[in-house]
């Protein structure tokens, strides 16, 4: 981390010397000031110096006092080398169904980035899934489907920004959601591929997070994404970005560029001939900062040298560069940064706290899903085996010499430490077992050399622990893939190890579904951990051995093979039933669907019931259901509710996720959980694209998972 050289000087002639700068210098923002502020501000600043603002983490300008607004990347912890806390990634994130564990998350993020005086965090994604996983930012989401990252997303924002009182405080930061609108919509799986959908798609799966957003987080800042939309680029697509986000949605933040894609305009799209076209085109639409990491210059659309001949020949223009800066300056103004000077940090300072640290430890206990467990393999009795090898190339991982662990995700930080799956079990085990461990094969190798010492560690060992699956290296952003099998040889692996006849438990860390169809055949035992963050094999050891229930839920489907994709529970009613609508040959179905997830405990759901069975189109009811672990051990269940208009007057999908809650009960508990039926909940998208509740009867289900065997249903009359 480099230093900050010095302190800044800020001045204070902008600003009033009444009792509101005081209050506002002792933390406490007196925002019905801040407009006129700007506003003087701006009437005082040279077109330069307006320019100047509109890219990030701006350099301070003296002249004016107007401060920089320092920016990180924050997905599941900050993307810095500082020793900051790493908590599992986001598709992790998604996978404990629990909204709260992620409000912290980012709360005790935004405590890390003002350490670092990082006021501004591109985060975070909001992108539904739409069951690609040959896309490699599947990890940087929180799922397939529009209401769980709605939930999400908003427990982020809120987390990172702070609500009411606290918000934008000394404890908060600036939130970007990203990336609006549509940007995994794609035709091959490729990151940045065009987006080519009806408004129906558009309004029914990929707007509601960034609509709940708005209205309920409030989210400072919003990033449009690389591709184009219909034809037409986001970063110049004014429907959406003026029609949609800012009128019909009432965003009234700023908009920051994806990397370079102001300039891109020219260079990707090839919409205009020069960058200074290109930049007039994303000033109209309404993006207001211009993004270009590490800053070449050629790459700048935002720039005096690019901007200035167009703007003194054009002077009508100048109103959207005021705009823009106004809209920049009112969220410095915001953040308290014209009431204090930047930092001076340490060159090797390390800011993880151990509470962040024990908070991504229970995130990522909570995040495994048990996939398969045949046999109760799982879990394992440490007082009863001798030896246990552990083998696979994600097993263990040293410290890099540079750059950060591969076995984190992406956007990742690097963390004081970093526990692997082989250093979990070592600490959980001592002495009591002997441990065997063989890499076996390596990541991105195609050595088969390594198997026959991996198979000798397995047939020497009681049961084997194969960790296989993916990182950084194979999946992330710009990490697109073909095909979703294992990488390199470590199917070979598998079969190999599978052949030794020992009990095997398959430890999947990776960032996207994989075609595991080996594995699920033949492997009694699958736990899925995703990337677990900085704790990991903590977490994953304590899941082997009992001392955690894994009590995770699949947000994305694991598809049979790439023929198969998309891949979603999110279907509309098909031929199924006349041969039509099936796959010649192959199971139509996933391999693991959206919801799923097992648990080394049992549970029964009871007494399903409706408060009331009939209401009127703009009335609600409740529904609730009783769920009991019949089980012998403490464990948590996700409780997932399902809806679905019976007869609309448009088609609709089968089934859409309205309401989720993790409950945690003990053996012979018993808990009644309720449901909300509301507008919110029974809305459906008319022709008009108008949403209403249409009389009628509501399918609603209630379950563990979006198979029909595992849900119950009820019916609502709606009159």
């Amino acid at each position: 981390m480099k230093k900050l050289i010095g302190v800044m000087a800020i001045s204070l002639a902008i600003l009033s010397c009444n009792s509101k700068h005081e209050n506002e210098a002792s933390g406490k923002h007196e925002h019905a000031a801040v407009p006129e502020r700007v506003s003087q501000l701006i009437s005082e600043m040279t077109l330069e110096e307006k320019i100047a603002e509109m890219t990030q983490d701006a350099p301070a300008n003296e002249r004016l006092g107007i401060p920089r607004m320092k920016y990180s990347e924050g997905l599941h912890g900050l993307w810095e080398d500082a020793g900051v806390t790493v908590y599992p990634q986001a598709i992790a994130c998604g996978s404990t169904w629990d909204p709260e564990l992620i409000r912290k998350m980012a709360s005790q993020t935004a405590i890390e980035a003002r350490s670092l005086d990082i006021t501004h965090c591109y985060s975070p994604n909001l992108d539904v899934i739409t069951g690609d996983p040959r896309y490699g930012r599947v990890e940087e989401s929180y799922g397939e489907d529009p209401y769980l990252v709605s939930q999400m997303g908003v427990a982020f924002i809120e987390g990172m920004q702070g609500v009411g009182e606290e918000r934008f405080d000394e404890n908060h930061v600036l939130t970007t959601a990203k990336h609006f609108v549509g940007y995994p919509e794609n035709r091959r799986g490729i990151n940045g591929g065009f987006s080519d959908m009806s408004e129906r798609r558009l309004r029914e799966i990929f707007l509601p997070p960034f609509e709940a957003a708005v209205k309920e987080a409030k989210v400072g800042c919003i990033m449009p994404g690389h591709q184009d939309f219909n034809g037409v680029p986001c970063h110049m697509n004014t429907w959406l970005l003026k029609d949609i986000l800012r009128g019909e949605l009432g965003f009234d933040g700023f908009l920051v560029s994806d990397n370079n894609d102001v300039g891109r305009l020219q260079t990707m799209h090839y919409i205009t001939e020069t960058r200074a076209e290109a930049a007039i085109l994303g000033l109209k639409a309404g993006v207001d900062m211009d993004l270009v990491i590490k800053k070449p210059l050629h790459l700048y659309a935002y720039h005096s040298t690019v901007l200035k001949d167009t703007l003194e020949k054009n002077p009508e223009l100048v109103k959207y560069i005021d705009k823009a800066a106004t809209r920049i300056l009112t969220a410095k103004h915001n953040l308290g940064l014209f009431d204090k000077a930047p930092k001076t940090i340490a060159e090797d300072v390390q800011v993880s706290k151990k509470e962040h640290q024990e908070h991504a430890y229970e995130m990522a206990k909570k995040a495994m899903i048990l996939l398969k467990n045949e046999g109760n393999v799982l879990p394992l009795d440490k007082n009863k085996i001798k030896s246990i090898a552990v083998i696979g190339p994600n097993a263990h991982e040293n410290k890099p010499a540079k750059g950060t662990y591969t076995l984190l995700g992406g956007y990742s930080g690097v963390p004081p430490y970093y526990v692997s799956v082989l250093d979990g079990i070592k600490q959980k085990v001592g002495d009591k077992v002997k441990i065997n461990y063989a890499q076996g094969v390596s990541l991105l190798g195609t050595s088969k050399a390594g198997i026959p010492k991996a198979v000798a560690a397995a047939k020497k060992s009681d049961a084997v622990i194969l960790v296989v699956g993916g990182s950084k290296r194979t999946c992330g952003e710009g990490g697109d893939r073909s095909d979703l099998d294992l990488y390199g040889v470590q199917n070979e692996l598998v079969e190999a190890i599978h052949k030794t006849g020992k009990p095997v438990i398959a430890v999947l860390i990776n960032g996207r579904p994989l075609t595991i169809n080996y594995i699920a055949e033949n492997v009694p035992s699958i736990l899925e951990t995703w990337y677990l963050g900085m704790r990991s094999g903590d977490a994953i050891a304590d899941a082997l051995f009992g001392d955690t229930n894994p009590g995770g839920k699949l947000t994305v489907s694991f598809p049979r093979s790439v023929g198969q994709i998309p891949t979603t529970y999110l279907e509309r009613p098909d031929f199924i039933g006349s041969g039509k609508g099936k796959y010649r040959f192959t199971d139509k179905s996933p391999l693991f669907p959206f919801g799923y997830g097992l648990s080394y405990t049992t549970f029964k759901y009871s007494a399903l019931k409706l408060e009331a069975q009939t209401i009127q189109p703009d009335g609600s009811t409740t529904v609730a259901v009783e769920v009991t672990n019949t089980g012998k051990k403490l464990g948590d269940e996700v409780v997932q509710l399902y809806v679905r208009d019976d007869h609309a007057s448009v088609g609709r999908y089968l089934k859409m996720l309205k309401g989720f809650e993790r409950i945690t009960l003990k053996p012979g508990e018993t808990k009644t959980v309720t449901f909300t039926l509301d507008f919110n909940a029974l809305n459906v998208l008319n022709q008009d694209l108008v949403k209403v509740v249409e009389p009628g009867t509501f399918t609603i289900s209630v379950g563990s998972s979006s198979l029909e065997k595992d849900l119950q249903t009820i019916t609502l009359n709606v009159k």
